[in-house]
């Protein structure tokens, strides 16, 4: 989103001093990669055969063994999944291999958000005691569920944990765990979505099952589970953890069967609604396109629509999902606008718009506000802010929930930590990660939560550098304008969060510019004294009306392939703009 008045400095990605050649790629690609800490060609390998061994896992030769009893046995299974969209994948993942490697009869439930809040707490054992099952699996949650997981022992229920969010002071009693940001796990990679570890665990567990003869007795044909990439891709990139080397892989890995026409139905259907072309979509569409539409079943209703979406073999009922997903997605953008709206004129009677006057943390509640749309509101607000902000709606009960977004260099969990020691009493629970958390707590003690939030803030922030940055990898020149540089960018990484796709710089000469789409810029630009005339678009811009008539304007972009009826071209993807004349 590009907002008026907002100023950033646009700073060059520094290039290290040692240099080490990367064979097969362009000096500039070269510098590109050397930006994002790649020293080697090995680090751009993305074929399965690079991902790191399941069993450097902490907890999975115990996860493996109670999962072939259970498959052995013809134990039930339910999974419990998380509301989002890694908690969809994970869930999918989660019921198909399982079914893949023989498992009898596996089951699901998804907690309503509006209805019994996130993790596996003991109104959700008691829902899933209805499937009376026999083993219980967690997918994407269930590190903090000490209450839960003891219920569902007390019912006499194994209780299988998988999940990436970092773990409390205490461990729930499962009888196994397996999540790569335990202490002192061995496994490369914490940046594992939900998603992934589920996908590992069913790769550890085929192994077992390969050595053990299992599919030779019962005379089926051992599975590919790279049939379930492209699930894994989804929610690894809508769940925005970090694409470090494995999670390349495994993205990377999905798209290529979307690519290739090997994608669930599910998927497809949700590419179709969505306007994307399967054969070129990149983790970017993932993103921005499909997370968002499967996330409006969390977010607005129920999210065991959106895991039906992916779990249906028939194209026909995708089809009729996606497009009551998308429904769902308009719902969430009409409501979401009127909620930013209604956060911006707080922020005025605030004074925070001020920067003089900005708090080290923000709070925002409105009794009024959707519970399912805090946390994208509070993205939007801290992209205007760049400050810490947390977004409040009512829970009922005199509860409120709230959904925080931070910035480089504040850990959000961390500070929510440090809230909960000093105030032992404020946060009825919280979870998260560095960049995202959510939180529970009375209605009556938001304003003391507010001050001590703030002032945990002030310390956090007193070593952050705070000037806005746009991070750029310089000028191209007109020749680098061009869509055969644009798909080799595309092309030569999988780019996304820790990852970022290329962003470069440059001053324009402004030949055209309209408003599209109430809010969308529409621009065509040209180099200074060149002859390049290039089209560039701005999405989501603040006061769209303020950049007409320009001259020229320093911008920050993304090189992006416009396709339209079966014609591709290159275009800008305006991150920033600056007016210069």
């Amino acid at each position: 989103m590009v907002y008026q008045g907002v100023k950033k400095l646009i700073v060059t990605r520094p290039i290290p001093k040692k240099r080490i050649q990367l064979s097969d790629v362009s000096p500039l690609l070269e510098r590109i990669f050397l930006a994002r800490g790649v020293t080697s060609a090995a680090e751009l390998d993305r074929t399965l055969a690079k991902l790191p061994s399941p069993w450097l896992l902490s907890g999975m030769d115990v996860m493996v063994g109670h999962l072939l009893t259970a498959i052995k046995t013809r134990q039930k299974i339910s999974i419990v999944a998380d509301f989002d969209a890694d908690g969809a994948t994970s869930c999918a993942v989660a019921v198909k291999g399982l079914q893949l490697l023989g498992a009898g009869q596996v089951n699901f439930v998804v907690p309503n958000r509006f209805e019994y809040g996130y993790g596996l707490t003991p109104e959700i054992v008691a829902l899933v005691k209805r499937q009376n099952p026999d083993v219980l699996i967690t997918v994407d949650n269930g590190i903090s569920s000490i209450d839960g997981v003891k219920a569902a022992k007390d019912l006499g229920i194994k209780v299988l944990i998988t999940d990436h969010h970092l773990p409390g002071s205490e461990l729930p009693a499962a009888d196994a765990i397996v999540n790569p940001n335990l202490p002192d796990d061995k496994f490369p990679s914490g940046a594992l979505a939900g998603v992934g570890v589920m996908f590992y665990v069913l790769m550890a567990l085929r192994s077992r099952l390969r050595e053990q003869g299992w599919f030779e007795q019962k005379q089926i044909s051992e599975p590919n589970l790279a049939q379930l990439l492209d699930y894994v891709a989804l929610g690894t990139v809508a769940d925005v953890v970090a694409l470090d080397s494995v999670n390349r892989v495994l993205v990377y890995q999905g798209l290529q069967r979307i690519r290739s026409g090997r994608g669930h139905p599910g998927l497809n259907a949700l590419i179709e609604v969505s306007g994307r072309n399967p054969r070129t979509i990149v983790a970017s569409d993932l993103g921005f396109a499909l997370g968002p539409r499967l996330n409006a079943a969390g977010r607005m209703d129920d999210m065991a629509l959106g895991i039906q979406c992916l779990l249906t073999d028939d194209p026909g009922l995708a089809k009729d999902i996606a497009v009551q997903l998308d429904e769902l997605n308009n719902d969430r953008r009409e409501v979401e606008g009127q909620m930013s709206r209604e956060a911006m004129a707080l922020l005025a009677d605030m004074n925070v718009l001020n920067e003089q006057h900005l708090p080290a943390g923000v709070c925002l509640y409105d009794a009024n506000w959707h519970q399912g749309v805090i946390g994208i509101l509070a993205s939007r607000i801290k992209d205007r802010v760049h400050r810490p902000v947390i977004a409040f709606a009512p829970a009922g009960k005199d509860e409120i929930k709230g959904s925080a977004r931070s910035i480089p260099g504040v850990h959000i969990r961390d500070v929510l930590s440090d809230v909960a020691a000093a105030h032992p009493k404020l946060l009825s629970k919280f979870g998260g990660h560095a960049m995202a958390a959510g939180m529970s707590l009375k209605m009556h003690d938001y304003p003391a939560f507010a001050l001590a939030f703030d002032e945990v803030m002030k310390l956090k922030l007193a070593d952050v550098d705070l000037e806005q940055k746009i991070y750029s990898d310089g000028e191209l020149t007109e020749a680098e304008l061009s869509l055969e540089f644009a798909e080799s960018l595309q092309n030569a990484a999988t780019w996304g969060q820790e990852f970022p796709e290329p962003v470069f710089d440059g001053i324009f000469d402004v030949i055209q510019s309209r408003i599209v789409g109430q809010r969308h810029l529409k621009l065509v630009l040209r180099k200074p004294a060149g002859n390049l005339v290039i089209d560039a678009i701005a999405f989501y811009v603040d006061q769209p009306e303020n950049w007409l008539g320009l001259r020229q304007i320093r911008a920050a972009y993304r090189l992006d392939i416009n396709e339209f009826r079966g014609n591709r071209s290159v275009q800008l993807m305006v991150q920033y703009l600056e007016k210069l004349a």
